[in-house]
């Protein structure tokens, strides 16, 4: 057979891709997965590091550096509180620890979603001249937005001594762990399809962004559902959103999730474990061309 047949012979570009899984078949790609996640996990120093790196590459030069993260929370929650328990007519007493434990949850949860979405497109350099887990990259972002929420937490402690009556520390509070693993968990899931969507669809981050916008004001973070008529009552529980920043406001004023939030974070860190990994396995290799 000449050359010019050989070639003649060559299937088509379109056909090869559409192939793509006879030459990396799925056992080996849910090889390269786990790898992939436990080669993450394991490199925890440079991730740890590379988020504490950007936190001082962002207040770089300025005289109070990260703690103007904690100044500008504090002074958007206790205007708030004041200003919202008013409006609400709810008592201060009870009100305000609410608000600032909501507002310490939604700044962790929604910073995390939003910073998650583009996490590949902003590491596009790092990904394209280093070998590194593409896990690494979401640990590292989660990373970072939980040494902003542990830097903001000085700010529940005037409201732990002036409301101590309706906010308190105690065993309750140590809710707060189980909570923040089962945020880590779902961040890292969910973290890893948002992410290669948002590579392959750069129009989902702004879209993406929108959106937590809007989830601010019809979920529970600034007012109390309590408001709502009971007939109504249910469109809170039934708000994922609510569900966790529960798991993370009640333990810091003191008090027990519902069963109901309970529920609603298991069947969601299931359901982001089966269908995160099964994407991350089919479309792991293609993250790569979507840069």
């Amino acid at each position: 057979m000449s050359n010019l047949e050989s070639v003649a012979t060559l299937p088509e570009p379109g056909l090869l891709a559409s192939h793509a899984e006879v030459v990396f078949p799925i056992r080996d790609q849910k090889q390269l997965a786990i790898k992939d996640l436990t080669e993450g996990f394991k490199q925890w120093r440079i991730w740890f590091m590379l988020a504490y790196q950007d936190i001082k590459i962002r207040y770089r030069r300025s005289v109070l550096g990260p703690f103007w993260i904690t100044l500008s929370m504090a002074i958007t929650v206790y205007s708030m509180g004041y200003l919202y328990s008013h409006l609400f007519h709810m008592e201060l007493q009870n009100y305000f620890p609410f608000l600032v434990g909501g507002m310490l949850a939604w700044g962790f949860i929604s910073n995390t979603i939003t910073d998650l979405v583009e996490t590949l497109t902003m590491e596009e350099n790092k990904i394209k001249q280093i070998k590194l887990p593409y896990s690494l990259y979401i640990n590292k972002v989660i990373a970072r937005n939980f040494i902003i929420f542990v830097h903001n937490l000085p700010i529940l402690f005037p409201i732990l001594l002036i409301f101590h009556e309706t906010a308190k520390i105690n065993l309750c509070s140590l809710m707060l762990i189980p909570g923040l693993i089962l945020f880590y968990i779902n961040a890292l899931s969910y973290g890893l399809t948002l992410a290669m969507i948002g590579a392959r669809f750069r129009d989902v981050t702004q879209i993406i962004k929108s959106l937590v916008q809007v989830v601010f004001f019809v979920t529970p973070v600034m007012w109390n559902p309590e408001i709502l008529p009971p007939a109504k009552r249910f469109i809170a529980n039934l708000n994922p959103f609510y569900a966790f920043i529960e798991f993370i406001r009640c333990p810091l004023i003191g008090t027990m999730p519902s069963i109901t939030s309970w529920l609603m974070v298991s069947v969601i860190t299931l359901a982001g474990c089966y269908l995160s990994f099964k994407l991350f396995c089919r479309y792991r290799s293609r993250i790569i061309y979507w840069l």
